[in-house]
């Protein structure tokens, strides 16, 4: 099955995103109308410290109306490479430098109505430096021992989806033998 865009019109263009509203053509010759909200993407990162922990970004999200623990994440800016804006926001967030950096593939949060996808990756072997905020943004860092992560996600608790699906995937990945990483003995 397949859906094919014949025509649409922009009705909102915004900093962050716009929306278009699309007319398709679908199989059997029938026709329908998409709203889409179009959005050039985003990055995040699970960083393990030394001592094995995820370093988590605490920050207000405005939309979802509540304080989120979450990892290092950012959009992607036009054309820029997803593994270069993982670099940077973790940078620019943590203060943290990766000596490893590895993709931990794509998601898309909410393909029904929005064309973005994040681009995830887990990053070790960190040194340190100073953060580096967009103006307007205010994170406070946090190390949390993984099993503590892992508890936080089955509870509910932490329930950011780009958060889950990297602590899922790194665990994926532990278990394929595909990346050594301390991310696996939480459910081995």
């Amino acid at each position: 099955m397949t859906e094919t865009r014949i025509s649409g019109q922009r009705v909102f263009s915004g900093r962050v995103f716009s929306v278009d509203v699309d007319q398709v053509g679908m199989d059997g010759g029938l026709r329908g109308e998409r709203e889409v909200v179009r959005h050039p993407g985003g990055v995040g990162v699970l960083a393990i410290d030394e001592e094995g922990r995820a370093v988590l970004v605490r920050q207000f999200r405005y939309g979802a109306n509540r304080e989120m623990l979450e990892i290092p994440a950012g959009r992607l800016e036009a054309g820029e490479d997803p593994r270069e804006a993982g670099l940077r926001e973790l940078r620019e967030e943590t203060g943290a430098r990766a000596g490893v950096f590895i993709s931990l593939g794509e998601i898309i949060p909410t393909g029904a109505y929005c064309s973005e996808r994040i681009y995830l990756f887990l990053a070790k072997d960190l040194t340190w430096g100073e953060t580096d905020l967009d103006d307007g943004e205010f994170v406070t860092v946090e190390r949390m021992p993984l099993d503590a992560l892992w508890a936080g996600i089955r509870a509910g608790k932490i329930c950011d989806a780009k958060t889950i699906a990297a602590v899922c995937r790194a665990i994926d990945n532990c278990q394929l033998s595909i990346v050594n990483c301390q991310v696996g003995r939480m459910i081995l």
